[in-house]
């Protein structure tokens, strides 16, 4: 089996490609081994030290590591991990009754209308993607499930997410929210009280002020005492992002949901492209 790898843009990122189908359609991010509880090959993945996150589509795995790690010393070990899942024959991603599980099945519902998913695919062509392209950004749909829209979003374009979904909303009554796809997998702490009170506090208080600067901040999971939160658009590589958090955001999680002590921060800030950034900010942080 040869594995050929391919550096990013990013020089934290690289991408292998086994020359084997990795996911049979769609994709799948995690950023942490909790999140991962759901795919074999990503738990494995996440084993090695130094590996920070793990993306999945149909042709390559694509790992980030920690910044004081070097990609000489980690692909061997990477590409034998890698190597020994595929030969062993185990599952890339699983359902939680433990069958195995495309990447469109972490987003898309088979059960959808056609003809709902249709019109906002069209709505997003049309509408979305020419305002998110005239601030740099971009927009991608990736699924329609439960009345929640999927979207791969770059840019500033994440800073679009609260007028997307009233957009949407106003079109399609079945709409009921939209998310980044890499929220899709199971994360039993969003659906908890606290979790539901953040994201509320987020959705209308924190968010209508951030977005201001083509900024948003979402809740990515939520586990015992601690919120994990993802900065993007023009949040993420701001140089004040320290400053938004500690003064403000954190205050009001913690006021809002007292039993929160701690607010990890997941941004990839390295990944930002905000002129404002500062190298040594990037990774995760605990606020």
């Amino acid at each position: 089996m040869f594995i050929q790898t391919e550096l990013a843009a990013n020089p934290r990122r690289m991408r292998f490609l086994p020359g084997r189908p990795v996911l049979s359609s769609g994709t799948a991010e995690f950023s942490d081994v909790e999140s991962s509880r759901h795919s074999p090959l990503a738990q494995r993945l996440f084993k090695i030290e130094g590996v920070t996150g793990v993306y999945l589509d149909p042709e390559s795995v694509t790992l980030s590591k920690a910044d004081d790690k070097d990609w000489q010393l980690l692909k061997p070990v990477i590409l034998g991990a890698i190597m020994d899942h595929f030969i062993a024959g185990e599952p890339i991603v699983l359902d939680g009754t433990g069958k195995e599980m495309t990447g469109e099945d972490l987003i898309e519902d088979a059960d959808a209308d056609p003809e709902i998913a249709a019109r906002i695919k069209e709505l997003i062509d049309t509408r979305i993607k020419p305002a998110a392209s005239q601030d740099g950004g971009a927009v991608s749909y990736r699924g329609f499930k439960n009345g929640i829209v999927f979207l791969e979003m770059t840019g500033p374009a994440s800073g679009l997410m609260a007028g997307i979904k009233n957009m949407l909303r106003h079109y399609l009554p079945e709409v009921e929210g939209v998310a980044d796809y890499r929220d899709a997998m199971p994360k039993p702490g969003l659906g908890t009280e606290e979790g539901k009170a953040i994201r509320e506090l987020l959705d209308e208080r924190i968010n209508p002020q951030v977005a201001a600067h083509g900024g948003h901040i979402a809740l990515v999971d939520l586990k015992d005492d601690t919120a994990y939160i993802r900065l993007e658009g023009g949040c993420q590589g701001c140089g004040m992002a320290d400053v938004t958090l500690k003064q403000g955001v954190v205050r009001e999680i913690q006021a809002r949901v007292p039993t929160i002590t701690r607010v990890l921060d997941v941004t990839d800030h390295a990944g930002g492209t905000n002129p404002y950034y500062q190298p040594g900010k990037g990774g995760t942080s605990a606020i």
